[in-house]
């Protein structure tokens, strides 16, 4: 029997959207009215290498029995039973509501092995509903869009995840694709749509599915035009794959090539140059931009190239916020060392301006690089791999209270208003980049100052240097007392 998952979820959370986008079909009717679905689908589904039988079913909601809502709960819950594991999805747009907490307690009743998703976050949004999960009881969600396909590589690792746990893993795999590797997706005769190329680059990401193997990094090459990006994947690969030269603007879409360094496996992709907005005024020049931008949300790692022969440019802070904001793990290549006079005043300029503009991502790597010599190439792959450890960084909430309790001894928050503002609890949410969320009396109340000084001892006491750390407010006492 094909091993088994069932979608669920309340409705209009993006069900259908998904088994459109696994099954590959437009079968399932999407529209943003709730209860299309009623009966339940079937369907063949592949996520990289994976096949199973994906079943969408019908929103749940509470009703009355014999309603025609209870006759849809009945049939969903006939493919709840008969699946091997449930995606129960929520809508990130709109938190955590009565019906998915209502779902979420029949789904841990029934023991049925469950992935929570957290739909429709895209970018950044969503991470409210990712700090109010902890009320399904359903553990950590993975976050994911449905309709633009991002986060279905967690969705894979956490599928892969659970069959092993079951004994299941093996029933995932026909014996073709069991231990297949990545593979080089040519794009050079998909020069026409950019949006499209890049939905196609995206698409043909393979991970290895073979869970001893090493874990694939997806890099992003990014900065301003004319920084090298081109020349330094080209010396790691070994070969002219890349079209460089001293023109600014040559490469145009962002392309993807899985390569091995140091026995390690990673998918690094080179971008288009990103100019400041003012001066963007040909529309394959935005349409550029918005790719290296997209190629920026996928990536794991962002490899942020500087020319090291001039001070920091404005624009390359404006490029490194963007990438925090995306929540990215970063590090600095300073490229063309060999011809850096000066190399101590190049070092500390970079610093310099690293610690005034930013400032939230104090202990990011900065790598001397000759891309075009491949000197510093060891350093910069050691400082991969450790930054993007930090990145997954998953810290117990009883290490983060502890710690918590003792920041508040030193430094108690506030008095605001009369009245002393009380911090009760902690715990991490996600990571990728570390997420927390802060139960406190009066979050509104809470001074920017205060949240920068426990973002900061965060960042010291678990070693959180150099990756984005992302704190929510939230208001109410301690959710497990």
């Amino acid at each position: 029997m094909a091993f088994t998952i069932a979608i669920a979820g309340r409705p209009n959370v993006g069900k259908s959207t998904l088994f459109n986008r696994l099954t590959k079909t437009k079968h399932a009717i999407v529209s943003d009215e709730p209860g299309v679905t009623r009966d339940r689908r079937e369907g063949e589904a592949a996520l990289a290498a994976m096949k199973f039988k994906l079943i969408d079913t019908a929103g749940v909601e509470k009703s009355k029995s014999g309603s025609l809502q209870d006759r849809m709960y009945q049939q969903s819950q006939v493919a709840i039973e008969t699946a091997d594991i449930t995606l129960m999805l929520i809508d990130a747009r709109t938190g955590i509501l009565s019906d998915d907490v209502y779902f979420a307690g029949l789904l841990r009743k029934s023991g049925v092995p469950v992935i929570l998703l957290a739909n429709k976050c895209e970018g950044k949004k969503g991470d409210e509903a990712l700090a109010e999960s902890w009320k399904l009881g359903l553990g950590a969600p993975v976050p994911i869009s449905a309709e633009h396909g991002e986060g279905l590589i967690d969705l894979y690792e956490s599928i892969l995840s659970l069959a092993k746990d079951l004994g299941r893993k093996e029933e995932l795999f026909d014996d073709s694709s069991a231990h297949q590797h990545p593979r080089i997706f040519d794009v050079s005769s998909h020069l026409g749509s950019v949006f499209q190329t890049m939905r196609m680059l995206i698409g043909s990401m393979h991970l290895l599915e073979d869970a001893d193997q090493n874990q694939t990094i997806r890099l992003a090459v990014v900065g301003r035009p004319n920084m090298g990006k081109s020349t330094l994947i080209n010396t790691l690969l070994g070969e002219r794959r890349l079209l460089t030269g001293p023109e600014a603007g040559i490469t145009r879409d962002s392309i993807m090539v899985p390569f091995v360094f140091n026995k390690n496996h990673y998918e690094i992709v080179d971008t288009a140059g990103i100019r400041r907005s003012a001066r963007i005024t040909e529309k394959i020049e935005k349409l550029m931009v918005n790719d290296a931008q997209r190629a920026i949300q996928f990536a794991k790692v962002c490899i942020l190239m500087f020319d090291a022969r001039q001070p920091p440019h404005k624009q390359d802070m404006t490029i490194a916020r963007h990438i925090a904001d995306e929540g990215r793990a970063m590090i600095i290549a300073a490229n063309m060392w060999d011809d850096v006079e000066d190399k101590s005043l190049s070092i500390r300029q970079i610093n310099d301006r690293i610690q005034t503009s930013l400032a939230q991502l104090r202990g990011i790597p900065v790598v001397p690089i000759s891309g075009l010599y491949g000197k510093g190439l060891e350093r910069l792959f050691e400082a991969v791999q450790t930054i993007h450890s930090i990145w997954q960084t998953r810290i117990s909430t009883a290490k983060l209270n502890r710690w918590l309790g003792i920041m508040l001894e030193a430094h108690p928050p506030p008095l605001v208003q009369g009245r002393r503002l009380r911090i009760r609890y902690m715990t991490q949410i996600k990571s990728r980049p570390p997420t927390f969320a802060l139960f406190v009396s009066r979050p509104a109340d809470l001074p920017e100052s205060y949240l920068r000084y426990l973002i900061g001892g965060l960042r010291d006491e678990f070693m959180l240097t150099g990756v984005p750390v992302r704190m929510i407010l939230r208001k109410g006492k301690n959710p497990y007392a």
